[in-house]
């Protein structure tokens, strides 16, 4: 009699011997009991999960001679029985899908299958690996699908059954078959270990079936495979016919790593590669032990997630415990990216030992540091105010004599004057400074007369012209510019030059970020072309007679300053300073000066969206050059 192996002998033969797949076996049980038979069904999941063989014993359940009916319990001896485990009815046909993937193949099932059976009551295709069928060949099979010949029944089974078109799956009866659990896999081995009479350890049989994943076709092959060698099998022979690396090795390996001893690591990876072992299959096994050694360390009662020994589980847990975590994590890493240098490498062995010395903790601490603490970024500290008189407590002995200083007042909300500033709006303390001391023979407090806006203004203007940015613009408004009026909220600026208005509109967003720097909240800017007020003679503080007080002016919003100076004291009035020197001169001199000889004498209008003309096709530039030698000339401006 011809050798029969053991996956084709202890092929399931009906849904009570289907493994691990109880909820699959009952639910066609109570279909057969109760005569609800499905024209279609879909049979997907992973390879040697019992698709074919269920596909099989349903087909004996519909067929079986031994009852007058479907019975989901087939007697397995009958004609029919016996022809459908060898192959041999006629009504009972298996195809190839990867074989037969063409429409014409399918178009030729389709006329077989509208002559009624032969032998049987139902004629049962079973299409194996469907999805290789091509998109033609499955449009060809949906009406068939969905409304086949009386006692015809399709079986189709794939292991994607994500390539299967929709509308197939929808006119099928769909069963997914779940990968074997690990406990079931290990009975059914043991049942066939003592069949068979098989010298082999119980953790090798249990190693078995922890090396296929699940898979019990591939668990009964290895088992196969281990019965031809010299008994007792052991766990080492299993890893050896497997071809992977002991398990007890890569603890070795690890082990070694982790005392960052580089010569014993060497030593272990080739001794390894010595007895056979493709550096690829090193890496990946030492990968997938990292992977156990993090299970052990994070989840010491799953045991079953691993493929290892239960010894050797012991070990790993006593092990992972004197292992930092990121260590793992960071040699995972690098195991994992080193895959594809050592798969398309003419050096894998090199590749590898350079891979293995790169785990060691002192390579991880090197190549991954451990970020330092980031410091407290303390806040800057608050610029030193100017010195403040002390204040008089209210119940303190008297101040020696003293400037007077006014107090700060507030100011009663009554409507804004031209030049209030914006935190009048809100009826907050205002700083008002102080007047000049009268002289003695003061004349009588008259009716306060404005004083020349220009000269006014001019302090103000100076603070916002030294905020502004770019050069160019800060040159341009130096020039031509003077401020109007400024309100708090808006202010009115004066451009000289009726050519440069145009330019100095397209500066009014640099303006109002200058002047927002300045007072710390917007300002909205306006511009118009009017000449500069005359600047009122300058009297010397001697000379000048006792006036009214001056017109409040803006003032810039304080910088933030420590608690101590946070108490509101107003400034003592500085006088005006002295005319500076002549100094060398500076890189903004240059800028203004080529800046002013630029525009001197002629009339240019930058406009960039017409530059050949004006409305009417007439050039704008005047004077003794053209435009064109005006805008080559601006180039050599050094803003």
């Amino acid at each position: 009699m011809a050798y029969e192996p053991l996956h084709h002998k202890y092929r399931p033969q009906t849904f009570t011997e289907l493994v691990g797949q109880d909820a699959i076996a009952t639910t066609l049980t109570h279909a057969l009991e109760q005569r609800r038979i499905a024209p279609a069904y879909l049979f997907c999941g992973p390879r040697g999960t019992g698709k074919t063989s269920s596909a099989r014993i349903l087909a004996k359940s519909l067929n079986c001679l031994s009852a007058p009916a479907p019975t989901a319990q087939p007697c397995g001896t009958c004609d029919i029985c016996q022809g459908i485990n060898s192959g041999a009815v006629l009504d009972i046909v298996e195809i190839d899908a990867a074989s037969n993937t063409g429409v014409d193949n399918i178009r030729e099932l389709i006329e077989r299958a509208q002559f009624a059976p032969v032998q049987c009551r139902y004629k049962v295709y079973v299409i194996d690996e469907c999805h290789m069928l091509s998109t033609a060949a499955f449009n060809a099979l949906l009406k068939t699908l969905e409304e086949p010949p009386e006692q015809v029944i399709f079986v189709l089974a794939t292991t994607d059954p994500q390539r299967v078109l929709p509308t197939i799956i929808s006119r099928c009866q769909r069963f997914d078959f779940r990968r074997i659990p690990l406990e079931a896999m290990v009975s059914h081995l043991q049942t066939i270990v003592e069949k068979e009479a098989i010298a082999i350890n119980a953790d090798a049989v249990r190693l078995v079936a922890q090396v296929a994943q699940g898979g019990l076709r591939d668990a009964e092959s290895l088992l196969d495979q281990l019965s031809l060698l010299v008994p007792p099998v052991t766990v080492e022979k299993v890893w050896d016919l497997v071809g992977a690396v002991p398990e007890q090795d890569l603890l070795a390996l690890v082990a070694a790593i982790a005392a960052n001893d580089s010569v014993t690591v060497l030593d272990q990876a080739r001794t390894l590669m010595d007895r056979g072992r493709e550096p690829l299959i090193v890496l990946q096994n030492l990968a997938g032990f990292y992977r156990d050694l993090l299970i052990a360390k994070t989840a010491g009662s799953r045991s079953d997630l691993v493929a290892v020994t239960s010894n050797t589980w012991t070990e790993m847990e006593r092990f992972s415990q004197s292992v930092d975590l990121s260590t793992l994590l960071s040699g995972q890493t690098r195991l994992r990216e080193a895959e594809v240098q050592i798969k398309n490498t003419t050096q894998p062995r090199l590749w590898l030992e350079v891979t293995l010395l790169g785990l060691l903790p002192a390579a991880i601490s090197t190549a991954f540091p451990v970020a330092p603490t980031t410091p407290k970024i303390s806040a800057p500290a608050p610029r030193p105010a100017a010195p403040v008189a002390p204040l008089t407590p209210a119940a303190s002995a008297p101040a020696p004599v003293a400037p007077p200083v006014s107090a700060p007042v507030r100011q009663p909300k009554a409507p804004l004057t031209a030049a209030a500033p914006a935190a009048w709006e809100s009826g907050a303390p205002v700083l008002v400074p102080p007047a000049a001391p009268p002289a003695p023979a003061a004349a009588p407090e008259a009716e306060p007369v404005p004083t020349t806006p220009a000269a006014d203004l001019s302090p103000v203007w100076a603070q916002v012209v030294a905020q502004l940015q770019p050069l160019g613009t800060r040159a341009l408004m130096q020039q031509q510019g003077h401020l109007l009026s400024f309100e708090g909220q808006s202010a009115r600026i004066g451009i000289r030059s009726k050519p440069l208005f145009k330019m100095a509109q397209g500066r009014i967003t640099n303006i109002e970020a200058a002047f927002e720097q300045v007072y710390q909240h917007p300002v909205k800017v306006s511009i118009e072309v009017a000449e500069a007020p005359a600047a009122p003679p300058i009297s010397t503080p001697a000379a000048s007679a006792p006036g009214p007080a001056p017109q409040t002016i803006p003032q810039p919003a304080p910088r933030p300053q420590s608690p101590a100076a946070s108490t509101p004291v107003p400034a003592a009035p500085t006088p005006d300073p002295a005319p500076p020197d002549w100094t060398q001169e500076t890189d903004l001199d240059r800028a203004v000066k080529s800046f002013a000889e630029f525009f001197n004498g002629q009339i240019v209008d930058l406009d960039e969206d017409d530059p050949s003309g004006d409305e009417n096709g007439e050039g704008k530039a005047t004077g003794n050059s053209s435009s064109n030698e005006g805008r080559d000339k601006l180039k050599d401006v050094p803003f």
